[in-house]
């Protein structure tokens, strides 16, 4: 039984005056955190950060793995922290796709298996496009070989590829080109703003140095 959701799809997400517990004792300079925020879809974001200071956090708090936060996060109104733990699945499915930076693929699987178990839970996309992104993103005779033999590198294409296999209205990136150069840092951007544009979605990207190369992007300094 899919369980019920307040909204169909989220348009705004809202993040109140939100620190991260640790950071209670301080007052950090930053357009996110202890702001009243609005992130809107289908618009982009970059959200800039020095290492420390919680944008893998913040990932974290949007996808509501984690709790350890003070203030509020509401999506279309509703509060994230009112949300039961089968509505939180629904939305993981339906709603908001992730990326996190420690990338958690199963290092003992191939490129391929690794996107069919998320593909596998969502059936968004069929055997052919899934081939087609790996051809695209450079690999395609890397496809069957264990993730954990690759290079970071080559492991956060395939994270890129298994991030947009489900429908979105925003996509979550953390780090995600952290370890591409500039040819597959393009090809990463062209292929999730396909998919972002696909689902009318919002893109929010993390970085601490090199950046996602997605264009028209509203620069948010944490």
């Amino acid at each position: 039984m899919t369980p019920t959701l307040p909204f169909q799809h989220i348009d705004k997400i809202e993040i109140l005056r939100a620190l991260p517990r640790v950071f209670r004792d301080t007052r950090p300079e930053s357009e996110i955190w202890l702001t009243d925020l609005a992130l809107s879809r289908p618009d982009y974001y970059m959200v800039e950060a020095e290492s420390g200071t919680g944008k893998s956090s913040l990932c974290a708090y949007l996808y509501g793995s984690r709790t350890d936060y003070l203030g509020s996060i509401l999506f279309n109104g509703t509060d994230a922290s009112s949300l039961s733990l089968m509505q939180w699945q629904e939305i993981r499915r339906r709603h908001i796709a992730y990326l996190p930076q420690e990338l958690d693929l199963f290092p003992e699987l191939s490129a391929l298996e690794n996107i069919r178990i998320k593909n596998d839970l969502t059936g968004y996309a069929d055997e052919a496009q899934i081939h087609s992104w790996l051809e695209r993103i450079g690999l395609g005779d890397r496809k069957d070989f264990p993730v954990g033999k690759m290079s970071i590198g080559q492991q956060q294409r395939v994270a890129i590829i298994r991030s947009i296999c489900q429908p979105f209205d925003f996509i979550l990136l953390d780090e995600p080109v952290s370890h591409l150069d500039f040819r597959n840092n393009r090809i990463a951007a062209e292929i999730i703003e396909a998919e972002a544009q696909r689902n009318d979605a919002s893109i929010i990207a993390t970085s601490v140095g090199n950046k996602l190369s997605i264009s028209s992007s509203k620069l948010l300094k944490l």
